[in-house]
């Protein structure tokens, strides 16, 4: 195990009709003026809005609303949430929504407070070290960004999907209502939680050895998904499934799993670059890029993708032959994905065979990158062409 320091601050407030509490734990975090920042029409038909506001107003808190935030956020939505907040004064930012949300409201919280383009976090990698607070309630159990120092936006001038980081931007509340989740389309639903399983996956896959405590956290967390997956498919209504989902989605991405170990995170940049042109859902894209990338890396490390095979899918381990049981494990992981709706292929997801040379210039070579992307596997252009023909 490498050596790490591990900082997780946000206070959770889980359960059935926490968004009340919105207001009171504004306040008790320092805001005095808030940006209210959400997405589409479903948290106004819902009424979420509502309550969200009326816990607000009960604490003699101010507030300004932006919403319209799309999935895979954009750049400019950021920019105008932060000459907003500017203009109006803002000290505290609430996310009203999933993950896209609440990766838009981190870039403008650090956005307000920096003198440069906010871009230069996402392009460069440098830290976020200063950032307005946020807060957060969750509606869709997928990305995770209710507890973690990640945000990761589309830059909408050469359409560059890029994330950034620091502890400035942890959330300093999260607002956890298993119930907010259960009027989404299976298909969103899936789609989240092939994105929870695809953060455990990028983290299993290290070449770090001796990690068996968060080795044995992640196999866990991914039987608790392969577990609670079709229970919630076959019934939207089923409030235990979802609140198992929501606190694995949260446990898989706030950083407890991956201390202490190397990571791999190729999937997440090679699928960047599908839901930034196709503009997919990024757990749809993932459920095409995660087999394919393993089944390309595989034998650079064949017992670790026996070890999840035998621990989590179930699989007889070939002693003689490890590849064997290796494949047999990437498959039954795909069959579940697809079980639960999710797309096998390029036709499937809607991209298209003659946008390879495109999307591997981008990811290998846009803003500024040396021709390769680095993780468990360090992946040449060459490598990511062959990656991509694989999901044809």
């Amino acid at each position: 195990m490498e050596n790490f320091t591990f900082y997780s601050p946000t206070f959770f407030a889980f359960g059935k009709d926490t968004e009340n509490q919105a207001g009171e734990l504004v306040k008790r975090f320092g805001g005095t003026k808030v940006l209210i920042h959400y997405g589409g029409n479903s948290a106004k038909k819902s009424g979420l809005l509502d309550r969200v506001e009326a816990s607000l107003k009960n604490v003699g808190l101010s507030y300004v609303m932006l919403g319209g935030v799309k999935p895979n956020p954009r750049s400019g939505l950021v920019y105008e949430g932060i000459e907003l907040c500017k203009k109006e004064g803002v000290d505290f930012v609430l996310a009203v929504g999933g993950g896209s949300t609440i990766d838009s409201s981190k870039a403008i919280a650090a956005g307000v407070v920096y003198d440069g383009d906010f871009w230069d976090y996402y392009n460069t990698g440098k830290p976020i070290e200063e950032a307005l607070p946020v807060g957060t309630i969750l509606t869709i159990a997928a990305a995770g960004s209710e507890g973690s120092p990640d945000s990761v936006i589309t830059k909408e001038e050469g359409m560059f999907k890029r994330g950034a980081s620091g502890n400035a931007i942890r959330p300093k509340f999260s607002i956890l209502n298993p119930a907010l989740t259960q009027t989404l389309p299976p298909y969103q639903t899936a789609a989240g939680v092939t994105d929870i399983m695809a953060h455990l996956y990028e983290r299993y896959l290290t070449n770090t050895k001796d990690v068996e405590v968060t080795d044995r956290l992640i196999e866990g967390l991914l039987l608790t998904m392969k577990h609670e997956g079709p229970r919630v498919i076959a019934d939207p209504n089923n409030y235990e499934a979802r609140a198992n989902i929501m606190w694995a989605g949260m446990v898989a991405h706030n950083h407890i799993c991956g201390v202490g170990r190397s990571q791999d995170w190729n999937s997440h940049c090679i699928e960047h670059e599908l839901s930034a042109l196709y503009d997919c859902a990024h757990g749809a894209g993932l459920a095409v890029t995660m087999p394919a990338v393993f089944k390309y890396v595989m034998n650079h490390d064949i017992m670790r993708f026996a070890r999840v095979a035998t621990r989590v899918w179930g699989c007889q381990m070939d002693f003689d032959h490890p590849e064997v049981t290796a494949l047999e494990g990437i498959n039954a992981f795909q069959n579940f994905l697809v079980s639960l709706g999710m797309p096998k292929n390029f036709e499937e997801l809607g991209a298209k065979e003659e946008d390879i040379p495109k999307l591997v210039e981008v990811l290998c070579r846009g803003d500024g990158r040396d021709g390769t992307i680095s993780g468990f596997v360090t992946l040449n252009e060459e490598d990511c062409t062959n990656i991509y023909r694989m999901m044809v």
